[in-house]
């Protein structure tokens, strides 16, 4: 990227000292914008000197400028005031006014320039511990090929001392890709290693946990282990558990391993962190937080190493769910605790009211049974983790005191409990802007497509995983038929209904390949998808797609006041791009670079930077490396939608 200024083409200043200068890159001048405390320094007084009046710290020009605000005059250039807002918009020429002798000036060479990306359903600080430890990437493997790979992550792992008691745990198992097809998962597979440490292999859906003997020893599991509530501990035909821990049973085992190092974990959170604003992402909906996370962003944010507008969801377990009072007691004693850390914003509530669809798991709450493999309907329509009752009466406790609800919503069973739920509370408080949302959407029956939009409640879809593949296909629609698979994401059909589209994406449940995410949103394939997923009936159009990780997220998060649309007076979260965006070849959205990321007119990446290419490069990387981690990576419930427990 170059800068320049129009006459003053020989006094270059490298971007970051140049902002700083002018009070807007440093974290001080950001904070008030970052939510939390107001800033506590004014801007530098030799900026104020410098500068003449109404002249910005940045312009970015000759750009295709995305608004998001649906007007229909072109938009050109971007003015970045002193205060970390934006100062104008306009064409080239009106905004050349605002151009002082200090100002950086960047030619967006015609690509695009528009709001930072909004992820409303993320766990970046998984993304960070998962990546401590070794990965199997969604390998479709035979037990032996499987036994290979991970003798070779016991000899990684090993060193003195590592016999008998070291953990071997290793992320982003495939829990449907044991060859050949049908064979399942049993501890006696782990067991032949040569080996006698415990091991857990995480499930890259999230939702599932394979041991060995020695975890299930370790965790007292037997016979006669019940399963928790929201998990399943599963067991043979004999009555022995086979080492398969479904959702919350997880943590039965996963409350063993030793949690690394608060060092390695601010390390590792602060790269991930890294690799999001590098890919564009200037605010996160962290969808699963509880003490830990809390802690950990705690200690990022004091270490100048929280880059992003943090939305923490304080996660509720299925019998808190119960106890409305109570659960209304303990986050506000967090948020009372935490609300001082800088770059965090409290109000958001998490509950996860089902599972994941695909077989094995067959967790979603289900309106009718799932199939057989010969289609005939069997006796399992899945897991309801809380009922509409229940969900209702804790909704109308938080949506009264000022709180949003974010459920977790696969199935269409879990789907219209949430909207019950959200139904009763409004009732009982009067409340028309609650805000709520359900997320993921995978199911979604026909007659509860309305309802989004009589209530008020944000979709929150994840549509890379809107496409012909594996996990969509031969793990899905054998087992609930073409009738209902044609509702997959009915993300066209929610937006017809009214409907309020905000855009996640659940990394690391998927990877992270945020302009891959959007192109699916669009094409209903992507980069890897084997074909279009209902393309026709669901696809979106490119500004809906945008706006819905723009705007449509910010106003899922109560921020569009503040964020989502590049207009005087917002936030200058802003991206300029390598590209046109909106203009380009639908398949080209995929390998979209980001050429510069702002948070509050705070440069958080810059591609010129050695970091900035670095991470970059990384970015690139993982977008080339395939689909998600397992097809779609582990997160939540101790699964695909459980993130980082302890």
């Amino acid at each position: 990227m170059t800068s320049s200024h129009p006459s003053h083409a020989s006094h270059r200043l490298s971007r970051r000292g140049l902002l700083a200068a002018a009070g807007v890159a440093g974290v001080t001048g950001a904070a008030g914008l970052l939510g939390a405390a107001p800033a506590s320094a004014a801007p530098a007084p030799s900026a104020a000197a410098s500068a003449g009046r109404g002249s910005a710290a940045l312009v970015v020009h000759n750009a295709s400028v995305f608004t998001g605000t649906g007007g229909r005059a072109p938009v050109e250039a971007v003015a970045v005031g002193r205060d970390g807002r934006i100062l104008a918009t306009g064409t080239n020429a009106a905004v050349r006014r605002h151009v002082g002798r200090d100002t950086e000036v960047v030619d967006a060479r015609g690509n695009t320039v528009m709001s930072g990306i909004h992820d409303g359903h993320v766990h970046p600080l998984g993304a960070g511990e998962r990546s401590l430890s070794p990965s199997l990437e969604g390998a479709e493997t035979t037990p032996a090929e499987l036994r290979e790979i991970l003798t070779g992550f016991l000899a990684e792992t090993g060193g003195a001392g590592a016999e008998p008691d070291r953990w071997l745990v290793v992320e982003d198992w495939n829990p449907v890709g044991l060859l050949p097809v049908g064979t399942l998962a049993h501890h006696s597979i782990l067991d032949a290693l040569p080996t006698r440490r415990p091991i857990a292999l995480v499930g890259g859906d999230g939702h599932n946990l394979w041991a060995n003997q020695r975890a299930l020893d370790i965790a007292g599991i037997t016979a006669a282990t019940p399963d928790p509530v929201g998990g399943k501990v599963v067991k043979g035909a004999d009555g022995q558990p086979t080492g398969v821990l479904k959702d919350d049973a997880q943590g039965l085992v996963r409350r063993h391993v030793p949690e690394p190092t608060r060092a390695d974990l601010v390390a590792a959170c602060a790269k991930v962190l890294g690799l999001a604003a590098a890919s564009g992402v200037t605010t996160m909906m962290d969808a699963l937080v509880g003490r830990h996370e809390l802690e950990l962003y705690q200690a990022l944010s004091a270490a100048g190493k929280l880059p992003q507008r943090i939305v923490p969801a304080i996660r509720l377990e299925a019998e808190q769910t119960r106890d409305p009072a109570g659960s209304l007691a303990y986050a506000r004693g967090l948020r009372r605790e935490f609300e001082g850390v800088r770059g965090l914003r409290f109000g958001m509530i998490k509950v996860f009211l089902d599972g994941v669809i695909e077989y094995p798991a067959q967790t979603a709450a289900l309106l009718k049974p799932y199939l057989d493999a010969n289609g005939r309907p069997t006796g399992n329509r899945g897991e309801l983790y809380t009922s509409a009752a229940d969900y209702g009466r804790l909704t109308a406790a938080f949506n009264q005191a000022g709180w949003q609800m974010h459920a977790h919503g696969l199935g269409d069973r879990a789907v219209r409990t949430a909207l019950d739920g959200y139904a009763y509370a409004g009732r009982m408080t009067g409340r028309r802007d609650a805000r709520n949302a359900v997320a993921h959407l995978q199911l979604v029956d026909p007659a509860d497509l309305r309802r989004f939009a009589q209530l008020g409640v944000a979709a929150c879809m994840q549509l890379q995983w809107a496409a012909k593949d594996t996990w969509t296909m031969e793990a899905l629609l054998p087992y609930i038929g073409p009738e209902r698979h044609r509702w997959m994401y009915p993300a066209r059909s929610l937006e017809k209904a009214g409907a309020r589209l905000s855009g996640g994406s659940d990394w690391p449940v998927d990877a992270l390949q945020v302009w891959n995410q959007l192109r699916t949103a669009i094409d209903r394939q992507g980069s890897f998808g084997a074909g279009p997923l209902y393309r026709e009936l669901e696809g979106l159009s490119r500004d809906t797609v945008l706006r819905m990780h723009t705007s449509g997220t910010a106003w899922q998060l109560r921020q569009e006041g503040l964020t989502g649309t590049v207009e005087p007076g917002r936030a200058a979260d802003l991206v300029v791009l390598d590209r046109d965006v909106r203009r380009c070849p639908v398949a080209d959205i995929s390998g979209t670079g980001v050429r510069m990321t702002l948070v509050g007119g705070r440069v958080v990446h810059d591609v010129d930077s050695a970091s900035g290419r670095a991470a970059s490069a990384r970015v690139a990387g993982a977008a080339a490396a395939g689909p998600r981690p397992a097809s779609y990576a582990a997160v939540h419930a101790g699964g695909r939608h459980h993130a980082c427990k302890h």
